[in-house]
């Protein structure tokens, strides 16, 4: 008897029906708009949209629409032998010494003997060798012509052939060096470097709060009366020998030492067992204001007559019984943020000269990239590069970062003392795991004693506006801001910014803002609140504004990566169409800025570049508005692969670095043999996007 059809042989595992195939996935020109916004994807209109993957990128075999030059293309990853730093150095001496290396002072003058050091300088004097493997000049004239006097970087600059012919032979200073300020002094540096720099306004602060950490050891007798060199990276307990302290051509009063006494510092005992202090002398031929602090705290300063002399200073003794003379975090200058437009402290892309691009496009407040404050005590060049301050900021900020109330009071003075700032804001909401691991950035959401310390030991440290920058917790709904958000005033702080995210969100899901407004509606009246997270468009920036008139205002952070004519849009109450053109000049003016700033050598053009890689790598995100099919364009939007308008367009979209080096090339000539470029952040959507 012969089995059906449904049975099966003996031995034989039954068949399972086959289920039918899943459904096939739509592709982003397949979907709706409302499909698209859904999966939060830009809705790019029908015509616009490319069915391919990847716009201008070449494919595994390296053909595509548009050749990639063969030295942009990714190469096999090869594992980099492991050096000492005895090897590193050693090959970074040498390469100082090569022929690509050129004495600034040769290059400046032309003159081989015009370098004071000679056969004793690091640099190479042979100018002809140079001239040999220079790469060739850049297209364009350079970025310091026009101004008085030679370029700084004579026969180095990539833009020798439009320099006059005597720019070399004169070798007088160039003006536009003064066009930025807040650099680190050579003696500050050395003083920081060895663990001597006085802090006596922080020290006495911190004294009087019971803050100043570890009681020191006992001075062994017969030595000289010093503090110990201790490591300014662990809580950063700096020497606090009672001498006083300069800032330029200021002379500063202090309670434990006179002007007379500083020269004869080993006299002085440690804070512990402070000198009694010496009457003032009156001061009757200053050319400049004067600033008095005692135990800590400062007075009002003294403005001088029509004749330049002092009408009444007052004496130290008369300063130290009339305590009414400290200043309240109330009586402090305070910084109107109301309806002000405030571009965010930001990592990496928020150099310079990205402010200068902002404050062009209409920035009212600009405020430096994060530095760590143990960093700054330390003495580190690189981190003191971050404070610097452009001419047109007229408004500028820098932030701190650090995790204890001694260090981050210390850098404050420092800041105070050395730079020209006009607030100093402090950074509580930085979710880096080499930041937090620290106890730094938004660690001290998660201890409010150790926030209420940070806040109280600046706040009576320094004169300058104290703010702070903070997230809405650590972890979710845990420690909320808003249970300080009343003390925060108290504490000395005089504006806040809330990020509506925790620690734990990073950046992903959408920013809370109902619990920004609460937070607002609590605060009290002396506290400016400021809110931030996700603002891309003219519409975002009214919408929160309309939602709680409480709110002073809202800084604007990748939303001005994305698109820096933001500003120029909420200003203006428009949505910009604007051209890949118009782009284009934006990105022009950031590469005169960044070679002013970085400098027109080799060394100065590379910089600019990966600076401006960095910057394109946010920049590919923007859609135009005469392609969209929902207007405005979200921050959290993922553009798809789309045409543009014209072929500038199509390549500003691509989210290829090889396309990122094309537009780079287009302003700054070709890139080195061998250049390749990552971005330093790093998400899923750059994976793939290296190089091509």
């Amino acid at each position: 008897m012969e089995a059906s059809a449904t049975e099966h042989s003996v031995g034989e595992p039954p068949k399972i029906p086959m289920e039918p195939p899943p459904p096939a996935r739509k592709s982003a020109i397949e979907m709706s708009a409302d499909e698209l916004v859904a999966k939060s994807i830009v809705p790019v209109k029908k015509e616009f949209m490319c069915p391919a993957p990847s716009r201008l990128t070449s494919d595994n075999n390296g053909s595509s629409g548009d050749a990639v030059p063969a030295s942009t293309t990714a190469s096999a990853p090869v594992s980099k032998e492991k050096k000492s730093k005895r090897q590193l150095k050693r090959e970074r001496n040498q390469e100082k010494q090569s022929t690509r290396n050129l004495c600034p002072m040769v290059a400046k003058t032309g003159k081989t003997d015009s370098c004071p050091y000679n056969d004793k300088c690091r640099f190479s004097h042979d100018i002809e060798a140079f001239k040999a493997q220079k790469p060739a000049d850049i297209e364009g004239n350079c970025p310091f012509e026009g101004d008085e006097g030679p370029c700084p970087y004579g026969l180095g600059c990539r833009f020798l052939g439009t320099h006059k012919t005597d720019d070399v032979a004169t070798g007088t200073p160039n003006v536009l060096k003064n066009s930025e300020i807040n650099g680190l002094k050579k003696d500050v540096q050395k003083l920081l470097w060895k663990n001597k720099m006085k802090f006596p306004k922080a020290d006495a602060n911190l004294k009087v709060l019971g803050l100043m950490g570890p009681t020191k050891s006992k001075k062994t007798p017969g030595v000289k009366n010093e503090e110990e060199n201790q490591n300014v990276s662990n809580v950063s307990h700096v020497t606090n020998e009672n001498n006083c302290s300069e800032k330029g051509t200021d002379p500063i009063i202090q309670n434990e030492c006179s002007l007379e006494a500083s020269e004869n510092s080993s006299d002085i005992n440690g804070a512990d067992d402070p000198r009694p202090p010496k009457r003032g002398k009156p001061l009757t031929d200053q050319t400049c204001e004067v600033i008095g602090e005692i135990n800590g705290s400062s007075f009002e300063v003294i403005d001088l007559d029509t004749s330049g002399k002092l009408e009444s200073l007052p004496t130290v003794d008369q300063i130290e019984t009339d305590k009414s003379l400290k200043l309240h975090p109330r009586e402090k200058k305070l910084i109107d943020f109301r309806d002000k437009l405030y571009l965010a402290p930001l990592t990496t892309v928020g150099n310079l000269p990205f402010r200068r691009v902002c404050k062009i496009l209409g920035a009212d407040i600009t405020c430096g990239e994060m530095a760590m404050c143990t960093n700054l005590l330390q003495g580190q060049a690189a981190e003191w590069a971050l404070l610097r301050r452009h001419v047109s900021e007229d408004l500028f900020g820098v932030q701190i970062c650090g995790a204890f109330p001694d260090t981050v009071a210390k850098a404050a003075e420092l800041i105070e003392q050395e730079c020209t700032v006009d607030f100093i804001d402090i950074n509580m909401g930085c979710p880096i795991d080499l930041v937090v691991n620290k106890g730094a950035g938004s660690a001290l959401l998660s201890k409010p004693m150790r926030m209420k310390n940070v806040i109280q030991a600046v706040s009576s440290t320094v004169d300058i506006p104290i703010t702070i920058k903070a997230r809405t917790s650590y972890y979710e709904g845990r420690s909320r801001i808003d249970s300080v958000i009343a003390d925060i005033a108290e504490w000395g702080a005089s504006a806040v910014t809330i990020h509506g995210r925790s620690r734990q969100q990073r950046y992903t899901k959408q920013p809370d803002w109902d619990y920004v407004y609460e937070c607002t509606k609590k605060a009290p009246r002396n506290l400016q609140v400021l809110g931030n997270g996700d603002i891309c468009s003219f519409s975002d920036w009214m919408t929160h504004k309309s939602a709680c008139p409480e709110l002073s205002s809202c800084m604007i952070a990748r939303g001005a990566l994305v698109k820096p004519w933001i500003f120029t849009e909420i200003k203006e109450q428009r949505d910009w169409d604007i051209s890949s053109g118009e782009r284009l000049d934006i990105f022009r003016d950031y590469v005169r800025f960044g070679l002013q700033h970085w400098g027109s050598d080799t060394k100065g053009v590379e910089t600019t570049r990966h600076f401006l890689l960095e910057w394109l790598s946010y920049t590919y995100r923007y859609v135009p508005y005469g392609l969209l099919e929902v207007i405005p364009q979200k921050l959290n939007w993922r553009p798809p692969a789309y045409f543009g308008r014209d072929d500038l367009e199509t390549l500003m979209a691509s989210e290829s670095a090889a396309d990122w080096i094309k537009i780079s090339e287009m302003l700054l000539g070709k890139v080195p043999d061998g250049f390749t470029f990552s971005p330093k952040h790093k998400s899923n959507a750059f994976d793939k996007a290296e190089n091509g």
